[in-house]
């Protein structure tokens, strides 16, 4: 059995440039804590349960792009003896922990709104339309901030979704403003309310899924295992393949592991650094790991399937 022999790919998946994502998650920090608290303020003084839901929404975003933040500079901390891969996998977790905040916020969203149904009080449509707008506005120019990042980072692409998805709550608060204005039904406040609440869960649950199966290690979203699977028993020379594992090391990085039986011996460094380098530019797996077994059966691989 040949010694492993481990590859880094030559391509970047990971196009996010920290210093300006830096910026981007402190901006979007600022202007969304001052934010929920012109809505808290003004929530309260115009009676309005949309607007304090809305705070409520906003404020767990806050909390959401400092957990990504946090996470997006821990990934970048150099490995040591006891995390030998980092903590790249911070990502993960944030992107998982951001869903898991926003659904908790979900449930006190909705016991306020149903609470107000039975007896909705007036509401100040002039001074929830004005505040709204606002929150479009920041919202917006938050998530433009992630736009770049969102396909190829799990975690920017939390920030964004919550960032979006805000601005469109915003912009449905304005609308119920004006309808309260025109018709007098503060009913829609509280309706308003639980339309932000299928907001938010629309845009967590799929966050929620794909970090919670990151987490245990599945094959990344878009990615198929039998197709790299058959992409490696094509190669020269290799007549097996097994113990095959893909994995995410974060919200942007694929790592791989497979035993590459080549009866006729070794390839070769060159050979393998150009195997990482396809598997790299293909599938978006810059950390390949491969290990060459001789097919020597007095010495077989104590992981080859029965």
């Amino acid at each position: 059995m040949a010694a492993a022999s481990h590859q880094h790919g030559g391509h970047d998946h990971l196009a996010t440039d920290p210093q300006r994502y830096g910026r981007a998650f402190a901006i979007g920090i600022a202007l969304n804590l001052g934010y929920v608290v012109v809505e808290v303020v003004y929530g309260l003084a115009a009676h309005s349960t949309a607007l304090v839901a809305d705070a409520m929404h906003n404020f767990s975003d806050v909390v959401g792009i400092a957990m990504a933040w946090a996470a997006f500079r821990l990934a970048r901390r150099a490995r040591g003896p006891r995390f030998t891969y980092g903590l790249r996998s911070a990502t993960i977790l944030a992107a998982f922990g951001n869903a898991m905040f926003l659904l908790v916020a979900s449930g006190g969203i909705a016991w306020e709104a149903l609470q107000r149904f039975t007896l909705p009080p007036a509401v100040a449509g002039e001074q929830v339309i004005v505040v709204a707008l606002i929150g479009v506005g920041i919202n917006a120019i938050t998530a433009m901030f992630f736009f770049r990042g969102r396909s190829h980072d799990l975690n920017i692409r939390g920030a964004f979704v919550h960032m979006a998805a805000d601005a469109a709550v915003s912009l449905a608060v304005v609308i119920g403003g004006l309808i309260m204005i025109r018709t007098g039904w503060f009913w829609v406040d509280p309706a308003l309310s639980l339309a932000i609440l299928l907001v938010i869960l629309w845009s967590t649950l799929g966050l929620l899924r794909e970090s919670a199966l990151l987490s245990l290690h599945a094959v990344p979203k878009g990615m198929d295992s039998n197709e790299v699977l058959n992409f490696l028993q094509r190669q020269p020379a290799v007549t097996n393949v097994h113990d095959l594992h893909i994995w995410a090391l974060s919200t942007t990085e694929v790592a791989l592991t497979a035993h590459l039986v080549m009866s006729t011996g070794h390839p070769g460094d060159q050979w393998l650094e150009a195997l990482s380098k396809d598997l790299s530019h293909r599938y978006g797996i810059g950390h390949s790991t491969l290990q060459i077994e001789l097919l020597e059966r007095d010495h077989p691989c104590a992981l080859e399937p029965a």
